[in-house]
């Protein structure tokens, strides 16, 4: 079962329709999209330490979008992680 979100990601991932901010992301490259996630991470972390309970709602929205995007521009799919986390709560 993959979010909806991640739907939606990979379906633009696909698609490519102009005007759209997942499809500007990824035609920047890997290493855009990276930095991005760098970024959503550093402004999750000092609203985490700052801020109300929903400035940090809203920034770990934008990590998790944003990480998805990366896993779509590295070719991965949202499964893999969710394998990882398994094989983690397994030992």
């Amino acid at each position: 079962f993959a979010p909806a979100l991640w739907r939606t990601i990979t379906d633009r991932a696909a698609t490519r329709p102009a005007g759209s901010y997942t499809t500007e992301l990824l035609d920047a490259g890997v290493g855009a999209v990276a930095r991005k996630v760098g970024e959503e991470a550093v402004e999750l972390a000092v609203a985490a330490l700052d801020e109300s309970d929903e400035r940090v709602v809203e920034e770990a929205a934008d990590l998790v979008y944003h990480l998805y995007v990366l896993l779509a521009a590295r070719g991965l799919d949202i499964a893999a992680v969710e394998d990882a986390l398994r094989a983690r709560a397994a030992t």
